[in-house]
């Protein structure tokens, strides 16, 4: 099955087309700066239509006459009604976009492009893969908030986490190095990128995770500032800050931009090791605050088999892993320094052998994910009417 995984944003389009049968990506690619005027030379591209055009273009290019079956799409907010993948019609799509006030910089990007696929290949199926999905299984002490009941029934405040789709994944592959079932997986997932979460997995299920009614809540992030006393923000208000200007402040200010002056993690370790006070200071506040989150889900989950890091920090930074390492001493954990700087497009475990808990590393692959997701789901649809 031919599966063309799509993830909109709200200026660009990122695509990959896979080969499930063959386990292969014939194509992947981006179109950014979409609705931007044109700029040195480039081709401007006014809306996703347009987008999807130069991708059908790009396309075309290594299909060589085969069709794509099915088309998934990353949908970040699911809000409570969706926990599974959903094949998309009508009436999904504007059950999506009435989640757009939950995720305003996302839903409505990724319904664009749930809408340009529908206008170029109306017989399409279409699978929406929500990044909220997993967490659909926290226990109510976990997704509730210590606010009026009327801010979770009306408007439906809780929280909902996200990077799901990655979470799920990585703790599968995490359960299968380890030898186990999927099921029987207990363990602290750290999925660590510009956006950063940490979920608690008990019995294969998400039970807590650190992100909440937005992405911002919990880790510090590359521009976001993560957990934050509330009353600063009435505080900035009172100042005579706008909301959205406080929206900025804290989502694209904020973080390890904030602290140490880039969001990129690379270009923060180089610093520190040439001496730079705020760099240093960047690392040892984000490492601090994420070795605190692991050990309370080591708690949750009632002793963690696995601590695994995975996205482009986890996966990449053997010096950011040792420095969060290095303060999980009280938990047994101990890392095998030789093992941590190896760089790997393959699961793998980076502690020594007499750590108390398995340290592990293992690449997270969304698009993946979200493809068999696609063809599980347009399989099954196909059944359902085979048999009617």
């Amino acid at each position: 099955m031919l599966v063309l995984v799509i993830n909109s944003g709200s200026s660009s389009l990122k695509y990959q087309l896979r080969d499930l049968d063959a386990g292969t990506v014939l194509t992947e690619g981006i179109v950014d700066r979409i609705g931007f005027p044109a700029e040195g030379g480039e081709v401007g591209v006014a809306d996703h239509e347009e987008a999807l055009e130069v991708v059908d273009a790009a396309l075309h290019e290594v299909l060589a006459g085969r069709q794509i079956d099915a088309v998934g799409h990353r949908v970040v907010h699911g809000g409570e009604r969706f926990g599974d993948p959903v094949l998309i019609d009508n009436e999904i799509t504007r059950a999506i976009e009435r989640l757009n006030p939950l995720a305003p910089l996302h839903n409505p990007a990724n319904v664009l492009g749930i809408r340009a696929i529908a206008e170029k290949w109306p017989d399409m199926p279409q699978v929406a893969v929500f990044d909220t999905a997993y967490h659909r299984t926290l226990p109510e002490r976990a997704w509730r908030y210590a606010v009026p009941d009327w801010l979770y029934t009306r408007h439906g405040i809780r929280r909902y986490g996200f990077h799901g789709t990655s979470h799920q994944y990585v703790a599968g592959r995490a359960a299968g190095l380890l030898g186990l079932e999927p099921a029987a997986f207990d363990g602290v997932v750290l999925h660590l990128g510009n956006g950063a979460s940490a979920t608690a997995v008990q019995g294969g299920r998400s039970i807590d995770t650190s992100m909440g009614f937005t992405p911002l809540e919990g880790l510090v992030m590359g521009t976001r500032s993560g957990d934050i006393d509330p009353s600063i923000l009435v505080f900035l208000g009172r100042l005579g800050m706008s909301s959205d200007e406080i929206d900025d402040l804290l989502n694209r200010e904020s973080g390890l931009k904030a602290l140490g002056g880039s969001n990129d993690m690379r270009t923060l370790v180089e610093a520190a090791e040439r001496g730079d006070a705020k760099a240093r200071r960047a690392l040892d506040v984000a490492s601090y605050r994420l070795a605190k989150y692991v050990g309370a889900y080591h708690v949750a989950v009632g002793g963690a088999k696995a601590i695994v890091f995975t996205a482009g920090i986890g996966e990449n930074s053997s010096v950011f892993r040792a420095l969060v390492a290095e303060q999980l001493g009280a938990l047994g954990v101990v890392l095998d320094t030789e093992a941590n700087a190896v760089r790997s497009p393959e699961p793998r475990v980076i502690s020594a052998p007499g750590s108390a808990i398995p340290v592990l590393v293992v690449p997270t692959d969304e698009e993946r994910a979200i493809a068999e997701a696609t063809a599980a789901v347009v399989s099954s649809a196909l059944g359902e009417r085979a048999s009617r």
